[in-house]
């Protein structure tokens, strides 16, 4: 990806996606959309299993993209799988930071943007999740449309998340719509920006050495 093209999205996101983001969202917020789940952390809606996916597709991304490389169809997405994970969480981040939305559990409603410490919009887990399938999908779906059910895992997600009373409806949203994004432009560039900056022995594939 080069300086221009990263300045350019920098530029859309700051001026046209972020406060657009916002004016919806607020306007989801004060019409009802927004509300607190009841809290449920039993089952598979349990904090443990949330981490455990979270940590395997982190896992998962890293290990098929250094084992397979960049010169197979499969690996080659494994990489562009890296560019969308890191590219969607520092985006992520970034928003948090901006628009500091304080969490259902804070008991001060939908509407408590701007506070020091808030830290709910967007979700990261489900732009993680989403950030992580939507390369699959978009090189593969089309061959082996079962590949879809991956999206079950940023929705499985996107529930666990808002029965933690950790965000809300508008959060989760904006995390999988921003992850998404993120992982259908990574699937726009012949070269990962990853490819491009690691050294070649990392990119190449552990599997080619035995």
């Amino acid at each position: 990806m080069s300086t221009r093209s990263s300045a350019f999205l920098s530029r859309i996101s700051t001026r046209l996606i972020a406060p657009a983001a916002l004016s919806v969202v607020s306007i989801a917020a004060h019409a009802g959309f927004d509300h607190v789940w009841a809290y449920d952390q039993s089952g598979i809606w349990n904090r443990n299993v949330q981490l455990a996916i979270e940590y395997s597709a982190v896992a998962v991304t890293a290990g098929g993209a250094l084992w397979l490389g960049n010169d197979t169809e499969l690996g080659h997405t494994f990489w562009q799988t890296v560019d969308s994970v890191a590219i969607s969480a520092v985006a992520a981040q970034g928003m948090k930071y901006a628009f500091r939305r304080e969490r259902p559990n804070s008991g001060r409603g939908p509407g408590a943007w701007f506070v020091k410490g808030g830290d709910s919009f967007p979700s990261g887990e489900v732009t993680l999740q989403a950030s992580f399938v939507t390369p699959f999908i978009v090189n593969y779906g089309r061959r082996y449309p079962w590949v879809w059910a991956l999206e079950l895992l940023p929705a499985y997600d996107a529930v666990a998340r808002m029965k933690a009373q950790a965000h809300w409806q508008t959060d989760v949203l904006a995390g999988w719509a921003l992850g998404t994004a993120v992982g259908y432009v990574s699937t726009t560039f012949n070269t990962p920006l990853f490819v491009q900056i690691l050294p070649h022995g990392l990119t190449v594939g552990f599997s080619k050495r035995f």
